[in-house]
């Protein structure tokens, strides 16, 4: 349940929960989702639940056994803030993360507001960043609760971008993702929706990253936007990597 990553923006993931259920739009062709019924079919012990929410206490303390620094996405395969992951659970999580500096972990929700209730009961170390999905306008007031969370990087993953988000509010963020959906039934992203977010962060000093155009075969289409490779991440001076 971890292992390297070819997601763009991340080292490896690192998977104690597994599971998830729709909340939004952008869930709608979930990637987590298709993955686990795959994993299904191979006989995966992990996936005996199928794509129900499932804690694996055994890998909580993995990121333990990796000596060599590296960003890692959490819970790739579900929500580490899904209303049914207790709070218990999420602060062993914590624990593992603050523990372990020589990491950066990422971790990234569409259960904004649960995160807001429950950041205030958790350590936010310096290597733990967050983010949430904001795919469409109809979701913008995740950002106002991701704002109320005491981490040192927030971040916004605009994937798949689903519509335009004209002068999204910025304030207090300090990293935005953009990517089209992939796989079937992928729905198309317009350039002019990229671009603007892109001006956005220009003008609000704001590390911008564009992960992919997407697709039904999205590595036909590249991540080129205008030309040009987009791969800022925050500037933070971060703990001492050969720490812990």
């Amino acid at each position: 349940m971890a292992g390297n990553s070819s997601i763009e923006w991340t080292e490896a993931t690192w998977n104690p929960v597994t599971g998830c259920s729709k909340v939004s739009q952008g869930c709608k062709h979930c990637y987590a989702e298709r993955m686990a019924k795959r994993l299904v079919a191979m006989g995966n012990p992990r996936y005996i639940n199928g794509f129900k929410v499932t804690l694996h206490d055994d890998l909580i303390t993995l990121p333990y056994k990796w000596a060599k620094p590296r960003k890692v996405f959490v819970n790739s395969m579900s929500d580490l803030f899904h209303e049914d992951v207790p709070l218990e659970f999420i602060q062993k999580v914590f624990d593992t993360m603050n523990e372990t500096p020589r990491h950066t972990y990422q971790i990234l929700t569409k259960r904004a507001k649960r995160l807001s209730e429950l950041a205030p009961h958790l350590t936010w170390g310096p290597n733990i960043w967050i983010g949430v999905s904001v795919e469409n306008e109809s979701v913008l007031n995740r950002i106002d609760y991701l704002r109320t969370v005491p981490a040192t990087v927030r971040f916004l993953s605009c994937e798949p971008l689903l519509g335009p988000l004209n002068n999204m509010d910025l304030t207090d963020i300090h990293w935005v993702i953009v990517g089209g959906e992939s796989g079937p039934g992928a729905r198309p992203m317009q350039e002019e929706w990229v671009w603007d977010i892109k001006l956005n962060c220009e003008k609000n000093k704001v590390a911008f990253f564009f992960k992919q155009w997407g697709g039904v075969q999205k590595f036909r289409n590249g991540r080129l936007l205008k030309d040009q490779t987009y791969d800022e991440y925050p500037e933070i001076v971060l703990v001492n990597p050969t720490s812990k």
